[in-house]
This record gives C-alpha cells, sequence and structure tokens, in this order.
C-alpha cells in the first residue's frame, strides 16, 4: 500500500495536548530571563506563553519588562540549554492519551505536529512512552523561529499527494495557534481543554469540536 492509499493521519500537538509539559517549559523561560538579566516570574504566569513559538515569547517578555526583543534569540539559546534536560525529567503523560493513541494508530497514521523543534520533541515522546504510537513527528527546523505551524502540517501532509482530501484529516491541539493552522490547510480541527487554552479560545479561533476529556477523542477520530 502506498502512502497515498493508506487511511488519512490524525495530526497531534504535542505540548499540551499529549503531554503536560508546564513545569519543563515554565522553568526553562525562567532560566533564559533570569540569563538574560530579568527577574524571574510565577512560573503559572507563564504558562500561557505554553503554545506559540518560542521567538514569539521572548519578545514579549523582553518587550514587556523594557528590553531589546531582539535578544530573543539569545534566550532562546540559553532556554535549550537547559530544557533539553529538563524535559525528559518534567514532561509527563496526559492521562489517558497513551491509550487513545494506541486505539489510533491500530487503523490509521498518528502523527505529530508541533512548534517544537523535532530534536526535542522526539525524545520526549520516548521518555514519556508514546513514541511507538507515533509514525512520525513534523516540527520545525532550530532555526526557523517563526514557521508558521501550518508550514510543518502542510509537509506532514505532502507525502500523501494530491489523492488526501485534507478535509479527512483531524488537526488536535490546545491553542489557537493549532485550530489556525488547520483551518490553513483544510483539515478539520479538535481542540481539547485540558492543556492551556479553553473553550472561549479555540472556539473562537473556529475548532469544528472541543473537547474535555481524552476519552472523548475517539468518538470523532476513530475512522468510521
Amino acid at each position: 500500500m502506498t502512502r497515498s492509499d493508506r487511511p488519512a493521519p490524525v495530526c497531534f500537538d504535542l505540548d499540551g495536548c499529549l503531554v503536560d509539559s508546564r513545569a519543563a517549559i515554565s522553568s526553562c523561560i525562567n532560566h533564559a530571563l533570569v540569563a538574560a538579566g530579568l527577574d524571574a516570574h510565577d512560573e503559572s504566569a507563564l504558562h500561557r506563553y505554553i503554545g506559540p513559538p518560542l521567538l514569539e515569547t521572548f519578545q514579549t517578555l523582553l518587550a514587556a519588562a523594557g528590553h531589546d526583543p531582539v535578544d530573543a534569540v539569545a534566550c532562546i539559546d540559553a532556554y535549550r540549554s537547559r530544557y533539553v534536560h529538563v524535559s525528559l525529567t518534567h514532561t509527563t503523560v496526559v492521562p489517558g492519551v497513551a491509550d487513545v493513541l494506541a486505539t489510533l494508530a491500530a487503523t490509521r497514521p498518528v502523527l505529530v505536529v508541533t512548534a517544537k523543534p523535532a530534536e526535542f520533541a522526539t525524545p520526549i515522546l520516548g521518555a514519556v512512552g508514546l513514541a511507538h504510537h507515533v509514525e512520525q513527528v513534523h516540527a520545525p527546523a532550530l532555526d526557523a523561529f517563526e514557521e508558521p505551524k501550518a508550514a510543518a502540517l502542510r509537509r506532514a501532509l505532502a507525502p500523501w499527494g494530491d489523492r488526501l482530501d485534507p478535509a479527512t484529516v483531524w488537526m488536535v491541539g490546545d491553542r489557537r495557534h493549532d485550530v489556525d493552522a488547520g483551518r490553513a490547510v483544510g483539515t478539520r480541527t479538535l481542540g481539547v481543554t485540558w492543556g492551556i487554552g479553553d473553550h472561549a479560545e479555540l472556539t473562537h479561533a473556529g475548532a469544528d469540536v472541543v473537547v474535555d476529556r481524552p476519552a472523548d477523542l475517539l468518538a470523532h477520530l476513530a475512522p468510521a
């Protein structure tokens, strides 16, 4: 069976959707801010920055503190120097997600489409025990700081070619950026509320469906 003949894939965001990465990401943001000479934030106040590209996050935080946003790239370097280790010990699977992925992977390809470079995303999936359910990870290059998520989603679907109707694909995530990517590519979009984004954010972005529990995913994602 060629790739174009296979069932349409399901595409998942990583942070906030499959895994709880709040502790790892917020601590590493603070590490980068302190390295740049800024005060650390309350970690819970940093959770809303999980989802957008890191460049955008640090530009926003630097500007708010009266610092030159051009230093955002240096902040990313400092962040990554810590995250490469912390992400493997302070990231956990969202309860119930492993069973959902196992069920889906038995019938259709499961892909991860994330704003996190694959050099970080792939080891995390291995560390939390989800890698064997995921066929491929699609992510920006390490230096592609401003790549829109839709670009990674288009790369994920490219092997199916013109025979794949994007409307048969689901993009699943917890932030508006995931919904925006799906809408830009033409997939159906499913928002989850156990991550960072809430029902209002996901609905306003135009998600086709919003669910509150991992157990609710299969009703929409399992093949008919």
